[in-house]
């Protein structure tokens, strides 16, 4: 479900699953682990690129996934949150540098794996969402890094709204670092990346992204275990159980 390669010292990452949009199943996160993984202990890769095939860079969880999640229990629903949530804490916590390129719509738990990312450059008509709040979800894991992020205000506006924004507002809170047209987001990412590669040091940056991430380290590690909690625990309650068979169904949901 992803393609990994590796040039000019940059670690390629690619989603692909662009008949799914890029959505999120058990196998694309244990890749995704992996390719981290194996980039981590690579001497030659000094900058990750996570981008993605198709229309979308990351839609959330796929329909079939939806589907299982109705016939999960608490301890299943907790060991699959806690599953991506060691994915977004190994790639917010990496030693290296993490770009997002995305070349299309972020929403949902794709959102929260653009947020994890260091930087994140975006064409102009691309959409941002965590709108779990619209189908009885809770963006439970996102929060604790969001709002480490952008801070509570910021945090509480998209979270609560579950509002689609474009690049440029994306852009304005923070939340994006670049907004670039459609066919110069590569190259514009590969200069950033190659910028850092030839003018920074490895051991620097790697240090410096240490620091920032151990100053909130222990309060960060108890939020987003009792996150995890709130995300298993919510999937059952009635709300959820509701607003899942209405997205199933295209309808929309009675609140």
């Amino acid at each position: 479900m992803i393609r990994t390669e590796i040039e000019n010292r940059i670690g390629f990452i690619t989603l692909n699953r662009p008949e799914k949009r890029n959505a999120f199943a058990p196998q694309l996160v244990e890749e995704l682990r992996g390719a981290f993984t194996e980039f981590e202990t690579r001497d030659e890769v000094k900058v990750i690129v996570l981008r993605a095939e198709g229309k979308a860079f990351c839609a959330g969880a796929d329909l079939a996934y939806l589907q299982k999640l109705q016939g999960f229990t608490y301890e299943e629903n907790l060991d699959d949150s806690r599953n991506l949530m060691s994915l977004f804490d190994q790639i917010y916590n990496f030693p290296k540098v993490v770009i997002a390129q995305v070349q299309g719509h972020a929403l949902a738990g794709g959102c929260g794996l653009m947020t994890v990312c260091d930087f994140a450059f975006a064409v102009p008509d691309a959409l941002f969402g965590y709108t779990e709040v619209k189908i009885g979800f809770i963006p439970a894991l996102v929060s604790v890094y969001l709002h480490e992020l952008l801070g509570g205000a910021k945090t509480q506006r998209l979270l609560l709204s579950g509002d689609l924004i474009l690049a440029p507002l994306a852009k304005e809170l923070g939340l994006i670092h670049q907004v670039v047209e459609p066919e110069l987001l590569s190259k514009t990412v590969e200069d950033f990346a190659q910028q850092l590669i030839h003018n920074n040091s490895t051991h620097s940056m790697a240090e410096t992204k240490k620091l920032l991430r151990q100053l909130h380290a222990d309060s960060r590690g108890k939020n987003l275990q009792l996150a995890a909690e709130m995300n298993a625990r919510g999937r059952s309650h009635p709300d959820c159980v509701h607003g899942i068979e209405s997205f199933l169904s295209k309808s929309k949901p009675n609140w």
